[in-house]
């Protein structure tokens, strides 16, 4: 699935670029493009897999800090550490993104 949309998108920006048709057939690529975007199925998609992606990130974090353990740099195990401190305050996971 995720080659189809890779090319479907390069396909896309593929003819815009190289396109001579102008502005106008490029105005009605970018309202199509507008409209796909605003469907709750798309919007509902998109979420779905923003979500597994934190969840797959949040084990590969774990997974990996379990190996690595206190082989560390100082610097790195400090930005994790004010990560989750602020995490705990604003609703941000362990990478510092916002749980939408």
């Amino acid at each position: 699935m995720r080659y189809r949309l890779t090319f479907i998108a390069g396909l896309a920006l593929g003819y815009v670029i190289g396109t001579r048709a102008g502005r106008e057939r490029y105005e009605q690529l970018k309202k199509s493009a507008r409209q796909i975007s605003q469907n709750p199925a798309v919007r509902n998609a998109a979420e779905s897999a923003a979500h597994n992606g934190r969840d797959i990130a949040g084990k590969a974090f774990h997974t990996v800090s379990d190996k690595v353990g206190d082989r560390v740099p100082d610097s790195v195990a400090e930005r994790v550490r004010s990560l989750r401190e602020r995490s705990g305050q604003s609703g941000e996971d362990d990478w510092g993104t916002t749980n939408t």
